[in-house]
């Protein structure tokens, strides 16, 4: 490759020929990715383009898709192109090309503010990623130098065209920076120089806010850029001025969104704790939005009362530790815990009248977790007060809990109903936490209301009333033993008082007393019974198969409740004889193949969906439980074998060599579609975890499915399904080549995926990492093979490290923790551990300096431990040269304590909970949260 072809600038005709990545034919394939039927030209065009966005031509061809003449979908494809080329190809554009190619960025910019805005963006985010990879030192004003470019009066544009770019610019710089592929060094100082330049913002943003002469489009962009601004953790007493004049833009109807959205974003970031003073300035403005809180539950404004719910909730939850410790201010406190329990309770049924109560149910939890974290003379003064408060939470908690009328029940719809059966869940939660600081007094509050209600002879009391304080009773039974309350007698006693007119009363009666006789009931007591019993049911086999059938075929139960009587029936037929077992299960499932079948030749339209992901779990839960042989012991883990089965071959394997084709079939038509993937990868994955060596005839056919499944639509469930084969037959002489072709091939589709941006992939990069994880620690010979690009593999999983998403970080993490010991073992992993360890150690102390969550230091810790252990010279010299720049990881630290950290590391080679602490130490330290009370528990 030529450098001149790399060049911004570059316009010769001698590059497009290379891979006919010309202006003709890119509009050619984006006229056929946008208009074409045909779903393979599709998907042929998306990939040409994406190759053609990373070729040397980009640079040629991006410009010319920006002129005036061409549509907005081309012109958008021409910023894309320059985005990617800037973003992920910096290094190859030579220095002097900076100021032109910052020049026609600014033109284009220009040009386009009165323009499509969708291609507006998409130049900012260009000319963002070219400031952060300049700054400090090759643009070191840059944001000033934006704010004064688009200021200048010269320009064609009209004022309010060059504000509305200005802002658009500013706004996608800070969300550029979050997603950016700096590398690590650079990202503390571009962090810093950012904060720097918030003064060239703010008072920029406060101007246009306030002034009333500023038109809504201006206002509503100024509170979106303040929003994305706030989330580079700006010091919230610099923010003071915009938060108020956010609150006051919330009487505008139009403001009411974005001023929302700002709020929340600004109290809740991190470091905001830190800012006690103007903490406290908040309350006043948090309260004085009850009038208008009111009147729009009066108006049944539902959108209203849900976004400032948001921000009394946002102040409450994030702070309630740090306004809980100013004693003095404890009654604007309590007047805004008042305000959140108004929210709670909020007139109507979720979800049908209100979504905004089930936004408070984690604030009660963290407010009582710090009451109860109080040392014991300052806890009981918090206790006098919130008690009270806590028991009118049960009162809310239960009336909120309440069915709706019968009739009016009738009119909602399945989707709402499954909604207010998951809330119902959630306040049941509540409930159980709540014991823990009301206690048997709690017990005893819920028992005397009931009695007064039963035994009243004034009104007649309606059975939702009855069917909640049940409820109650219900949810803090499961976790207290019952056996010691002495208001349990009395309750059953009360229960022959209650008229069961309803069924949901008669449910949770039942329930409640655990006497099995409905829906639910009926359906989890079988299941307990055919598990636990199953060798003295074979005589009543045949009659329960058939009552099972005709019930499931009425489809009388919901769901969930016909996948446990799937597995109620896996249960039962696992006692008996194979031939038994085969005939039961072809008259058991016969009409639902039957239907697949016929499922399989229609259309793809959302009802049949639903079908074919019923079917597919019914089939799922009862492979689940079906087993025909048994463990050798009851411990899991990677010895797990079972007793052959000595009847034949085992039933479950039968029948899916028989369905196969039909799956495969079915999977044809719906490869796209996520749902009906996982369902047909949850039939072979619990298959396998039942079956386990039993499954081995399946595993050629299900690996080339699955490896084609993979390379044609990457999905997560795809590669969890991988894991388990490589988890339970890697190991196997006989299964090693098609379990080392599938990892290898979904190792190089997911590699792919990594260069086209995996953000918009968090599952598949978290099953990604589990399964690298566990073909390192079930058969680390996987990672000797040459066609394994281990080095991309490794970088990969140090990318993966910096997700927003806590459980692909943890999988990460998990890889790691599997892959540096065997640095000694496996030669590929010890070469690429000494070329690009370094890169993980400093992606591990950037997430340990502040960019990771606190919950997940344990995790980042191992790591840290790991390299100890095994790469202990390396790191020896890493974590000096690492920690040797200013302000990195953070700029809270001096030299001393960067200094005495990697000592203390260095220092621990054997007890990995001690490097968890000095991990946690460390953490604080860097975040300006060490010696405060808010780390008490942590």
């Amino acid at each position: 490759m030529e450098r001149r072809e790399e060049q911004p600038g570059a316009t010769g005709a001698g590059a497009a020929p290379a891979l006919d990545f010309t202006v003709e034919n890119v509009e050619k394939a984006l006229h056929q990715l946008y208009y074409d039927p045909n779903i393979e030209n599709k998907n042929l065009a998306q990939k040409w383009l994406m190759q053609a966005q990373v070729s040397p031509q980009a640079w040629h061809f991006s410009w010319q898709l920006l002129q005036p003449d061409k549509v907005p979908e081309i012109q958008y494809f021409g910023a894309s192109a320059l985005h990617i080329k800037i973003s992920r190809y910096w290094s190859d554009i030579p220095t002097d090309q900076y100021e032109s190619l910052k020049a026609q960025l600014f033109t284009q910019i220009t040009h386009f503010a009165s323009g499509s805005k969708i291609v507006l963006t998409r130049l900012c985010v260009a000319l963002a990623s070219l400031a952060l990879s300049m700054m400090p030192d090759a643009w070191p004003c840059a944001v000033a130098d934006m704010v004064r470019l688009f200021q200048a009066e010269d320009s064609p544009v009209d004022g309010q065209g060059r504000c509305l770019a200005l802002l658009e610019l500013l706004t996608v710089l800070p969300e550029e920076f979050q997603t950016s592929r700096l590398p690590q060094y650079r990202k503390g100082l571009v962090r810093a120089s950012l904060a720097v330049e918030c003064g060239a913002v703010f008072p920029l943003l406060e101007q246009l806010l306030q002034q009333p002469s500023s038109p809504s489009c201006v206002r509503q962009k100024v509170l979106k850029c303040f929003s994305s601004w706030v989330q580079l953790e700006v010091p919230l007493q610099d923010c003071e001025a915009l938060i108020q004049a956010a609150f006051a833009a919330l009487q505008d109807s139009e403001l009411f969104d974005s001023s929302v959205e700002a709020i929340v974003n600004a109290i809740s970031q991190p470091d905001a704790q830190r800012y006690v003073n103007t903490l406290l300035k908040l309350i006043p403005l948090v309260l004085g939005l009850q009038d208008q809180l009111r009147q729009a539950v009066q108006n049944g404004d539902m959108e209203t009362s849900h976004g400032i719910c948001r921000i009394a909730v946002a102040l409450g939850e994030n702070h309630s530790r740090a306004l809980l410790d100013q004693v003095e201010h404890w009654q604007s406190f309590l007047a805004l815990v008042n305000m959140i329990m108004f929210c709670t309770g909020i007139p109507g049924h979720y979800p049908v009248n209100e979504t905004t109560s089930s936004l408070t149910l984690t604030f009660w939890y963290t407010l009582q977790d710090d009451i109860l974290s109080f040392e014991a003379e300052k806890q009981a003064v918090y206790q006098q007060v919130y008690r009270p408060v806590y028991f009118q939470l049960v009162d809310v908690l239960l009336h909120k809990a309440q069915f709706p009328s019968d009739e009016e029940y009738g009119f909602w719809s399945s989707d709402e109903k499954e909604q207010f059966r998951i809330y119902r869940v959630d306040i049941s939660d509540t409930l159980m936490y709540v014991y823990e600081m009301l206690g048997a007094e709690l017990l005893s509050n819920l028992y005397d209301k009931l009695g007064r209600l039963l035994t009243s002879s004034e009104e007649p009391y309606s059975w939702q009333h009855t069917e909640a304080l049940l409820y109650g009773f219900q949810s803090i039974a499961e976790t207290i033993d019952v056996n010691y309350s002495d208001v349990v007698p009395g309750l059953i006693g009360l229960i022959p008082r209650i008229s069961i007119s309803n069924v949901q009363l008669a449910d949770t009666v039942m329930f409640t007393i655990g006497n099995p006789e409905l829906s639910v009931s009926s359906v989890s007591t079988l299941k307990k019974i055919c598990r636990e019993c199953k060798y003295d049911l074979p005589p009543y086999a045949a009659n329960i198969v058939a009552v099972s059938q005709d019930v499931l075929m009425k489809q009388i139960h919901k769901t969930s409740q016909c996948m446990w009587l799937m597995q109620a029936l896996g249960f039962l037929l696992s006692a008996l004889q194979v031939e038994e077992i085969l005939k039961n299960l072809h008259s058991l499932i016969s009409p639902y193949i039957q239907q697949l079948e016929k499922l399989a030749e229609e259309i793809p339209n959302p009802s049949n969906k639903l079908a074919i992901v019923h079917i597919l779990g019914l089939l799922s839960n009862l492979f689940t439980t079906l087993d025909v042989s048994h463990h050798e012991d009851d411990h899991e883990g990677p010895e797990l074998r079972k007793l052959p089965v000595p009847q034949g071959p085992n039933p479950v394997v039968v029948v899916l060599q028989q369905v196969f084709q039909l799956i495969q079939k079915v999977l044809s038509k719906w490869l796209n579609d996520a749902q009906v993937v996982e369902a047909v990868c949850a039939i072979f994955e619990k298959s396998v975890k039942t079956l386990l060596d039993d499954f081995a005839p399946m595993v050629p056919q299900l690996c080339e499915m699955l490896g084609r499944m993979y390379s044609t639509i990457p999905q997560a469930s795809a590669l969890d399904l991988t894991r388990q084969l490589v988890h339970i037959f890697a190991h196997e002489p006989a299964h090693f080549p098609p379990i080392e072709a599938l990892f290898l091939l979904v190792t190089s589709v997911t590699l792919t995926l990594f260069q086209q941006g995996p953000r918009d992939h968090p599952d598949i990069v978290d099953s990604f990492m589990q399964l690298l994880a566990q073909a390192l620690k079930r058969k680390p010979d996987l990672f000797l093979c040459e066609r394994l690009d281990v080095k991309a593999v490794f970088q990969c999983a140090v990318l993966a490290l910096k997700f927003p998403e806590a459980p692909t970080v943890k999988a990460s993490c998990g890889f790691f923790t599997e892959l540096l010991p065997r640095c000694g073992e496996v030669e590929p992993v010890g070469k690429v551990v000494q070329e690009d360890g370094r890169m993980l150690l400093i992606a591990v102390l950037e997430a340990i300096g502040g960019q990771a969550s606190r919950s997940l230091m344990d995790c980042f810790a191992d790591i840290l431990f790991a390299l100890n252990k095994h790469c202990f010279s390396l790191l020896s010299m890493w974590i000096k040269e690492a920690l040797q720049p200013p302000g990195f990881p953070s700029a809270r630290l001096s030299p001393e304590q960067k200094d005495t950290f990697s000592q203390q590391i260095l220092r621990e080679r054997v007890n990995k909970r001690r490097v968890k602490e000095m991990v946690k130490e460390f953490t604080l330290l860097c975040r300006g949260l060490h010696g405060t009370d808010y780390t008490a528990d942590y």
